[in-house]
């Protein structure tokens, strides 16, 4: 097993720095701070990453993913909003109504489709939620029963897609037909013992690398679900992974400070920043999201 160090890529430090994404198309970073309702735009420079835009939401944020149009699709607390290429926004469907929950992490399936969990902030148990934003525009159900709906990501082929169920502890597997948007049944594929899962990415060999929220690490799984790699950080926080760069060489790796008492903060000063590992391997590409579904 093979053990890498992270190291910090931000001078700013995030709540809930959560859903990295990199837009290869325009060879940018893409992030948000889930509490302040943040979303960040940036760009690798020297083992950094350089914040070169950012929109304030106003609600709080799952996540964003890039159109192929050059738009940004932003999970906002109840619904989708689109930001266009020149910062004006306009608002798409409702993600929740009524209930005491947020939209939570989501990612493109490899046709473009967006995908979106909710979290819960009440005493329900198993009633987060996973949607998809079919190509006409309208929002249908694939998981109804989860319990911190998080981290997606499919397979090299595209047959098999991975979603996080973050308070069971479990990376959920089934099988996924991209032409027609079929979802078989879900199975278990990775039980995390300690820590919670979170956000996930696949690499170029189809390991999974999942981060572990109050673990500080990010372990690294093979198609067949056997544990392999470990990145260790100095923030114990981490929320989510992606691979970036020309070359996506890179695992930047998202955190957060929320959580934290004083004593915490100052022993893991650099908890909420964005940090860098090279981990040896290269990452899969993601897709952007097909933006005709709301034209």
């Amino acid at each position: 097993m093979s053990v890498y160090y992270a190291t910090p890529a931000s001078p700013a430090r995030y709540v809930v720095a959560e859903s990295p994404v990199w837009d290869a198309q325009n060879s940018r970073l893409l992030w948000v701070d889930v509490e302040v309702g943040n979303v960040f735009v940036g760009r690798l420079s020297d083992g950094m990453v350089e914040t070169s835009a950012h929109y304030e939401i106003g609600d709080k944020i799952g996540a964003v993913v890039p159109g192929d149009d050059g738009t940004l699709l932003v999970a906002a607390q109840d619904r989708l909003v689109v930001i266009a290429t020149d910062g004006s926004r306009r608002d798409g469907p409702s993600i929740l109504s009524g209930t005491a929950s947020r939209s939570n992490d989501g990612a493109c399936d490899p046709a473009g489709r967006f995908l979106i969990g909710t979290y819960h902030f009440d005493e329900r148990e198993n009633q987060d939620t996973l949607q998809r934003l079919e190509y006409d525009g309208t929002l249908s159900l694939i998981d109804t029963d989860l319990s911190i709906s998080n981290g997606l990501a499919w397979s090299i082929d595209g047959t098999l897609m991975y979603s996080t169920d973050s308070a069971k502890g479990i990376i959920w597997v089934r099988d996924y037909d991209v032409s027609t948007g079929e979802v078989g049944k879900r199975r278990p594929h990775v039980k995390i013992a300690s820590g919670y899962p979170d956000g996930i990415a696949l690499d170029s060999r189809g390991n999974l690398w999942i981060a572990i929220w109050g673990k500080a690490e990010v372990q690294s799984f093979s198609p067949a679900g056997e544990p392999g790699s470990i990145v260790r950080l100095p923030a114990p926080h981490v929320s989510s992974v992606t691979f970036v760069g020309e070359n996506l060489d890179l695992l930047l790796i998202t955190t957060a400070y929320r959580d934290l008492d004083t004593q915490g903060l100052e022993h893991y000063p650099d908890a909420g920043r964005l940090f860098l590992a090279d981990v040896g391997v290269t990452g899969h590409p993601t897709t952007p999201w097909n933006s005709s579904a709301l034209k």
